[in-house]
């Protein structure tokens, strides 16, 4: 055979720029079928080296099954479309449905099945008879199954977890409407918040004003099935004056006592933020070097909220709940009238034995009020917060007492703070898988204040953190229920519990060199700037606090105190 020469090759190529056969109407070149296919189309690639084999594929080797197994690939060509398309943007090997329906597995006699996670229980059936196995339970817990009669032992009720995959994001309102002229100058998250540091001192007391009766011992006592105490309202005279608008802390201010100001209310909400899950704000004001912590009228932190950090916390008319007195905004109702009466019902009126403070209540004006002062005492007492000697900064808190009782043992007045919790209906949404009071709280104590630990988090921390700001001796913690689980109007008192606050704080790991830290951070903040207001806000709905300034002339009208929604979404 001739050599061929490179001319020769050159020539025998096509004519034109392109490569690949010519267009043709034909579906074969130089007698070969090929894959017809438009210039249009996105090739994937050009030939498939990387297919199974069949033989690999069938997994036994030996003879084809083609008229099983490869029926469609006895055709030349057949199953181009699949091999030759253009891969997809995303993988859809990788997707998956979740199925609802159970699966249906067949075992053997004698076989052991268990149902998946979050399933009532298991069952071991064997030819001898039916034996008894139960799953073992996480961190102590005990296993739940089916005992020797067939019975089942385990806990009725929701499975939380199974179908809440697809439950649309909550989204709640902002406590203040956010205005266009507001500055956003520091954003802070959780996180950072969490890391701070601060040792202050144990505080000391400036001046006291109010008086206080006496605790009655009674309420301790374990009550009577079905013969529980009815909570009962009283009209007394209370007040919640934020603290620019006190003479006392006015006065002190103007004696150049303190660079920080605030109550024990406003102070816990800022101590405890890291907590908080509702949205709320405090408005800040710098005049001079000194810095006042105020609060709005009927503003968020002023309401007792209930179930705050639950998993399962209560949702809104608007977000699926059925139950109006269930809803967040109307179990804080509950929850503040409920604390209101209760502190007022557990006191022994009695005029001749009461304890005088060294001066009269500073809000109570005879000549105004037709109500009689409730029993309070309010203690100013002041904080170093200071970092060096260099840069003094002290604090004023104006803290409250509730009532006092006599030692058992030594027979000194002891101060109390008096608080309650409540109960609206344990089987219903946003319970918080709360046990139910009037069964579990003699019997299971711990449990109950355990649960109300972790869905009330954030108002347990503020109660201890307000009775260790007044140095009160004990904390008392009233759990109040409904008579009704459908009616919010009244309620019975199931029992009282007793803690010093110090101990109450080591147990729901409580810091308070935290929220000192906390404070002192925003203060600084606010101290670098020039005089003006300032507003904190908590983001209704991610866990950051954003610092704003705000014009002078805010919050003074009306109007200001309108809430708007959100629209950024809860975070998982």
């Amino acid at each position: 055979m001739a050599p061929t020469s490179l001319a020769d090759l050159i020539s025998a190529l096509p004519e034109g720029d392109g490569w690949g056969p010519p267009p043709i109407t034909e579906t074969t070149l130089n007698g070969v079928p090929y894959a017809p296919f438009s210039k249009g189309d996105k090739l994937g690639r050009m030939a498939d080296w990387t297919a199974d084999s069949k033989d690999s594929r069938d997994g036994r080797g030996g003879r084809q099954q083609y008229n099983r197994n490869f029926r469609d690939q006895q055709i030349y060509g057949a199953g181009t479309a699949q091999l030759f398309t253009a891969p997809l943007a995303e993988d859809e090997n990788t997707f998956s449905v979740v199925s609802r329906e159970t699966t249906k597995t067949r075992y053997g006699r004698g076989a052991v099945f268990t149902r998946g996670r979050g399933q009532r229980g298991a069952r071991q059936d064997t030819r001898g008879g039916r034996a008894q196995l139960s799953r073992p339970g996480r961190g102590g817990q005990q296993g739940y199954g089916y005992d020797s009669r067939g019975r089942s032992n385990a806990p009725r009720g929701r499975r939380f977890g199974w179908k809440d995959y697809d439950k649309p994001a909550r989204n709640r309102d902002a406590s203040v409407n956010i205005k266009p002229d507001w500055q956003l100058l520091e954003e802070i998250d959780f996180n950072r918040l969490a890391k701070l540091n601060l040792d202050a001192d144990e505080g000391e007391d400036l001046d006291s004003y109010g008086f206080l009766y006496y605790y009655d011992r009674s309420y301790d006592k374990q009550p009577v099935k079905a013969a529980e105490r009815r909570l009962v309202p009283l009209d007394r005279a209370a007040y919640n004056v934020t603290t620019s608008s006190d003479p006392v802390i006015q006065e002190l201010a103007e004696k150049d006592e303190a660079t920080i100001f605030a109550t024990d209310s406003i102070l816990s909400m800022l101590m405890c933020s890291t907590r908080s899950v509702y949205p709320w704000d405090i408005v800040i004001v710098r005049q001079g070097n000194k810095i006042f912590l105020d609060k709005r009228d009927n503003a968020a932190l002023d309401m007792v909220t209930v179930n705050e950090n639950a998993a399962d916390a209560p949702v809104e008319s608007a977000d699926g709940n059925k139950d109006g007195i269930n809803t967040p905004s109307a179990l804080a109702e509950e929850a503040t009238y409920i604390n209101h009466n209760f502190a007022n019902q557990v006191v022994l009126e009695n005029e001749n034995q009461k304890v005088e403070m060294a001066h009269e209540n500073p809000f109570y004006n005879p000549a105004e009020e037709t109500e009689p002062p409730a029993s309070k005492a309010y203690k100013y007492r002041r904080f170093d917060l200071s970092t060096s000697e260099e840069d003094p900064m002290y604090l004023i808190v104006r803290s409250e007492i509730d009532a006092v009782q006599k030692n058992a043992i030594s027979g000194d007045d002891q101060f109390l703070t008096v608080k309650a919790l409540n109960e609206f209906d344990s089987k219903a949404p946003g319970s918080g898988g709360a046990l139910d009071w009037r069964t579990k709280l003699v019997s299971q104590r711990g449990a109950v204040v355990a649960t109300e630990m972790k869905n009330n988090s954030v108002k347990l921390a503020r109660w201890t953190v307000q009775s260790i700001l007044s140095k009160a001796d004990v904390m008392k913690l009233g759990f109040v229920s409904r008579a009704n689980p459908k009616s919010n109007d009244k309620h019975v008192i199931l029992g009282v519990i007793g803690w010093k606050p110090k101990d109450f704080a080591n147990q729901m790991n409580l810091s308070l060199s935290n929220g000192w830290g906390i404070v002192r951070t925003i203060a600084d903040m606010c101290l670098n700037r020039g005089d003006g207001k300032f507003v904190l806000v908590k983001d209704p709905n991610k866990s950051i606090l954003r610092l704003y300034e705000v014009p002078a002339g805010s919050f003074n009208d009306e109007g200001e105190d309108e809430t708007v929604p959100e629209t950024v979404q809860e975070e998982e």
